[in-house]
């Protein structure tokens, strides 16, 4: 949970000098009482990185803002940054998942080695947000802890499996949003939400019958709907009047049942794209029939973390993604990383206004990607 800290930037900035701490915290923003030894003003933009936050395992005070409108108070003390070490330039993995079976195999999950994934996220203090926010840097989490994104391509049927119950339509346990539910139940403040990348036809989800009641489901529910292609097409050898006519008519499917609903997030099959730049673009943007898309990210078929959003290296057209299975670099080999490598992994300073980074993090920020939000830095111990 987030500190609230009532104190001026003239307060703090007297008990830094008093307390001779090691670590600075730099805010930016047009502070008064031109404090320019500690405080600085940066004008920004987003943000994106590709080293993982630190983790936390629930045993760092969360610190949070008070949603004070006085610009001229800096709302976290130099104390709670140092005991967080938030890292909002760090990596973020964004999981990749397909179907589960009663076998693990290369694109298939268990529900056992499932819902031990989303155990060990918890317990290692991630949290899940949309795609959308990750990819617009708009990324609200507890301070401490870590985002994560989960996606599910292809639409199969033990995706999202509706079984009868005494004539009442009931989401199967057992299927990736029957345990999204369960385990949200038992720990709400974990989060619900997930992408479903589907193709078009009459085989969304497995039944047929109940394809639009499934699709609003999912949106009612907080999670999301993208693109897969219409289908299932490998897009990098397709001519751009094929790529751009799957594409819509996948649109087109999906707004039959969801009219007012944006897809704007594209999965590529197989992670393939064109190699020819000019016919790439029409991945992102394009029309068929008067039927338009544009896309604001395209996601790879994963292997790795991929960087925050204001990381000056982070491209939006082209996300890798984490495998949710047992590959050797799926999503357990990254818990481990992360682990060791604490430095590497996104912290959450808390507050989704104010980006926080280590100072020797600077030099990878693209500031032209913060938008309205303001930069922090401080200094660790060891720098």
């Amino acid at each position: 949970m987030k500190i609230y800290i009532k104190a001026s930037v003239a307060t703090f900035l007297s008990i830094v000098l008093l307390t001779g701490c090691s670590s600075t915290v730099t805010v930016s923003n047009d502070v008064a009482n031109n404090e320019k030894d500690t405080v600085k003003t940066v004008k920004n933009s987003v943000y994106n990185d590709k080293n993982p936050p630190l983790e936390d395992n629930g045993e760092n005070n969360a610190v949070k803002n008070e949603n004070d409108k006085d610009e001229n108070k800096d709302e976290h003390s130099e104390t709670d940054i140092k005991k967080i070490k938030p890292n909002e330039a760090g990596q973020v993995m964004v999981l990749m998942y397909h179907s589960l079976g009663d076998k693990e195999k290369d694109y298939v999950r268990t529900v056992e080695n499932f819902k031990e994934d989303l155990r060990l996220l918890y317990q290692k203090g991630y949290r899940l947000i949309s795609l959308r926010d990750y990819i617009n840097n708009e990324i609200d989490v507890e301070a401490g802890k870590t985002p994560v994104v989960l996606t599910v391509d292809d639409g199969n049927q033990s995706d999202f499996n509706i079984i009868q119950d005494n004539g009442k339509k009931k989401v199967d346990p057992n299927s990736i949003v029957g345990i999204l539910e369960d385990f949200n139940k038992k720990y709400p403040d974990f989060g619900l939400e997930a992408t479903f990348f589907i193709n078009g036809g009459s085989n969304v989800f497995g039944q047929k019958d109940l394809i639009e009641y499934k699709l609003n489901y999912i949106i009612d529910n907080g999670m999301d709907i993208g693109n897969h292609s219409y289908g299932h097409e490998n897009l990098g050898q397709k001519s751009e009047i094929e790529i751009q006519r799957t594409l819509a008519k996948n649109v087109e499917f999906i707004k039959k049942y969801l009219p007012d609903y944006e897809v704007n997030i594209l999965s590529l099959p197989f992670g393939a794209r064109p190699k020819n730049s000019e016919k790439r673009k029409y991945l992102y943007k394009g029309s068929y029939e008067g039927i338009r898309y544009n896309n604001i990210g395209a996601l790879a078929v994963g292997w790795r973390p991929e960087y925050s959003a204001v990381h000056k290296e982070f491209d939006p057209l082209y996300i890798h993604r984490v495998h949710g299975s047992s590959a050797k670099f799926g999503i357990r080999y990254w818990l481990e990383y992360f682990d060791r490598h604490t430095d590497k992994r996104y912290i959450s300073d808390g507050d989704k206004d104010i980006v926080t980074i280590p100072e020797k993090m600077m030099d990878k920020i693209d500031k032209n990607k913060l938008g309205s939000k303001k930069l922090r830095t401080y200094k660790l111990d060891e720098e």
